[in-house]
């Protein structure tokens, strides 16, 4: 079969282990509601937080300077501080696979993450600081995101439902 083939959604020829700022938002498959409230983390969004707060104890020179942990989707600011980083896709792939082995463990069935995530090259402290913003002030303006999903239509999603076409919130 010839099937289309995948556009990148990284900077052709950009080298993402540079030391810099990468803003990164990674979503659940299909954009389940499924880490909690930002406030009330339940166990899958703690083990979401854990695996955040460890990136830094796998890699020198790499730190989360900021993050958030939403209902269904994650911002970081991942900082990359020596020559010698892995690239952020590394980074990245290895978060994801660290948090669904360990709730494959309790639910093995679930797909967890939505294909590849979302970065952003930080290019000076005034995106820093509106970026860093933005992470702060998200769970508070939550209704307003792009990635928020209803309570009715979380609750279909449980079900194993698909939420309705019209009026629907998600980004895609």
């Amino acid at each position: 079969m010839n099937l289309p083939k995948r556009k990148s959604p990284r900077i052709p020829g950009y080298d993402y282990s540079t030391c810099n700022y990468y803003f990164i938002t990674i979503c659940t498959h299909h954009h389940r509601c499924i880490f909690g409230q930002p406030e009330m983390l339940n166990h899958w969004g703690t083990i979401v937080q854990e695996h955040i707060l460890k990136i830094a104890d796998h890699y020198d020179g790499v730190r989360v300077d900021k993050y958030i942990v939403m209902p269904n989707h994650i911002h970081l600011i991942l900082v990359l501080e020596n020559e010698k980083n892995p690239d952020c896709n590394q980074i990245i792939a290895q978060y994801k696979s660290g948090v669904s082995r360990e709730i494959h463990r309790i639910e093995p069935d679930v797909t967890i993450w939505q294909r590849s995530y979302h970065d952003h090259i930080i290019r000076n402290y005034g995106e820093y600081e509106k970026i860093w913003l933005y992470i702060e002030d998200n769970p508070r303006k939550w209704e307003d995101d792009c990635f928020y999903i209803a309570e009715n239509e979380a609750e279909r999603l449980r079900e194993g439902q698909d939420p309705p076409l019209q009026g629907d919130k998600r980004c895609t």
